[in-house]
């Protein structure tokens, strides 16, 4: 096995990870279709207050496609281990990190459309105001299902099956959920909670879009959200790669 990662391989991964998803329609639903039937449907949940929306669309806008892409590459990733292709391709010139970064580029592919279709639907269907960039939006959003793609190939690693793959997410996502700041602010929360949120790299993506939502431009506050998301990502990618097992006992 070359532990070297090769750009070659790695394209030659991601190719094969987009073509097996070509054949799973219900994936691709789950990751395309999904985060924008969710905004839909919140936006006609609050259709008499359009400033609730404006204020927590942004935010979901984020957290949507992190936890699809979460659920996604977590399962797609146990699969392979599961059914034995994973063994059978590290036996090959093909390391770790190339399967790794071979995976995050097909499903990063994916999270770009995923990303371009929630953000043009929240904006020019229904309707969410952001004083800030479209563009910036967007970035946010794109970095939000890049970080839900590291955390799933990283939790992959720890299940034994699809259903134990699922369970990660009570204790993956949801705390992060509940303390990025979407339901209360997180600088009024009991001071411990506070300091774990300030570890979470949730609540920085939210932070990002709130940014967004109130900055006409590019502030200090918001490269440093983008950076911390970004940055965790990749952390997770490595820790990913070096937890990664042949196969499943």
């Amino acid at each position: 096995m070359n532990a070297a990662l090769s750009p070659a391989r790695t394209a030659a991964t991601a190719a094969r990870v987009l073509r097996q998803l070509r054949h799973d329609p219900r994936s691709i639903a789950l990751m395309l279709l999904v985060p924008v039937l969710m905004l839909t449907l919140l936006r006609f949940v609050f259709d008499g207050n359009a400033q609730t929306f404006d204020g927590i669309g942004a935010s979901l806008l984020g957290i949507f496609p992190l936890i699809t892409m979460f659920l996604v590459t977590s399962i797609a990733t146990l699969r392979e281990r599961t059914s034995g292709t994973l063994e059978r391709l590290l036996a090959m010139p093909l390391g770790k990190g190339d399967l790794i970064a071979g995976y995050a580029l097909a499903f990063g592919a994916v999270a770009v459309v995923q990303s371009l279709l929630a953000t043009g639907l929240a904006l020019w269907v229904l309707g969410l105001d952001v004083v800030g960039s479209p563009w910036l939006l967007l970035l946010v959003a794109l970095l939000d299902a890049l970080l839900g793609t590291a955390l799933g190939l990283f939790v992959s690693a720890f299940a034994a099956s699809e259903f134990q793959a699922v369970q990660f997410m009570p204790a993956v996502i949801f705390p992060q959920l509940l303390l990025c700041g979407l339901f209360a602010p997180r600088d009024t929360m009991q001071p411990v909670l506070s300091g774990i949120s300030d570890v979470l790299p949730m609540s920085y993506a939210v932070d990002g879009m709130t940014q967004v939502l109130t900055h006409p431009d590019m502030t200090a506050v918001f490269v440093r959200d983008a950076v911390i998301v970004a940055a965790c990502a990749v952390l997770v990618l490595g820790l990913g790669a070096a937890t990664l097992r042949r196969r499943t006992p």
